[in-house]
């Protein structure tokens, strides 16, 4: 860990290390291979952003936490660790931040399975502590990461993803889920709907921010836990490329689109692909959006006062845009 990231972490500190205990006392199973599955997991988890989020946006509202902010963020992080689990086998991803996938390692059909029994313990949890208003800013989080994965590939498949329908799907398909975090959080201090939505809708632009990053990554030489020009491989549209395509000639148009559509496993032609989108300036224009879409987070952010917890929350939006991996 960072020490930036360890001073972002310093106001909710105490609350992280409960969260820790919590979350892997809520994945225990007595299937030995289930308990096998969901200790692989949890060993290898990554920054804990969402449950930062949570624990942030309720201290940035209220300057305290409480048992209901526990429970939103292992809410939150359970929904994930599933998305996460069944998106590794949509994919056919076989490394997950460096390591082995659960569909690499005990296959498809038992990687399904644990995504759902992580999903099913979210909304239990939820049930048996009464906490149906974090299980409906959830549930919708859920609803829509569908909806964006669904309509990513659909588009995928006839590669005509204009500006507004890729923002549409990024939205939806990452964007929600921290926007989840932020309102669930929001809503474990507080029952000011105004400023419930207000934090889903700082936590929507926060995310939309975090996904451009996460293209820009595909076309340089960042070691982020996949090997660049991975979503070039899957035929994913991202703003970059979208940006070379929409002001390239026919001619070049027509050669990008061949590389994604038959030879996006070609080393030499998905390099081709991504020095012709550098030279467009497709990097640069990825990277004023996403500046874009991080200001205007802060800056409705700054609106809830300026306490620790809101500084901290604006560090966490800067690191999660200046990240090198």
């Amino acid at each position: 860990m960072s020490t930036t990231l360890a001073k972002i972490q310093s106001p909710i500190a105490n609350a992280l290390s409960q969260f820790e205990k919590k979350f892997r006392q809520s994945v225990k199973s007595k299937v030995p291979l289930l308990d096998k599955i969901t200790h692989y997991i949890v060993r290898r988890k990554g920054k804990q952003m969402r449950p930062m989020f949570v624990f942030l946006s309720a201290k940035a509202i209220n300057n305290s936490l409480n048992e209901r902010s526990q429970v939103a963020a292992t809410l939150v992080e359970l929904l994930h660790t599933a998305t996460l689990v069944h998106d590794d086998v949509v994919d056919d991803a076989y490394q997950r931040r460096g390591f082995f996938s659960i569909n690499a390692l005990w296959k498809n059909k038992i990687a399904v399975l644990v995504g759902d029994y992580f999903l099913s313990k979210g909304l239990l949890l939820a049930v048996e502590k009464n906490e149906f208003d974090l299980l409906r800013i959830v549930s919708k989080a859920v609803q829509e990461m569908s909806e964006g994965e669904l309509l990513q590939i659909e588009k995928a498949r006839r590669l005509d993803i204009k500006e507004d329908v890729y923002f549409d799907i990024i939205r939806k398909k990452t964007a929600t889920l921290i926007a989840s975090a932020c309102a669930s959080g929001a809503a474990s201090v507080t029952k000011d709907q105004l400023l419930i939505e207000k934090m889903w809708s700082i936590g929507e632009k926060i995310g939309i921010a975090f996904q451009i990053k996460d293209d820009i990554f595909d076309y340089g030489k960042a070691e982020i836990g996949k090997p660049t020009g991975i979503d070039i491989q899957e035929k994913k549209m991202t703003l970059p490329l979208i940006y070379a395509l929409n002001n390239a000639k026919y001619s070049d148009r027509r050669m990008l689109i061949n590389i994604v559509k038959n030879h996006n496993k070609d080393k030499k032609k998905v390099q081709q692909l991504i020095d012709f989108v550098i030279r467009a300036g497709g990097i640069e224009y990825a990277e004023e959006k996403m500046n874009q879409y991080k200001e205007e987070a802060i800056k409705d952010l700054r609106t809830l006062g300026n306490n620790d917890a809101v500084m901290s929350l604006e560090q966490l939006i800067e690191f999660s845009t200046t990240r090198k991996k």
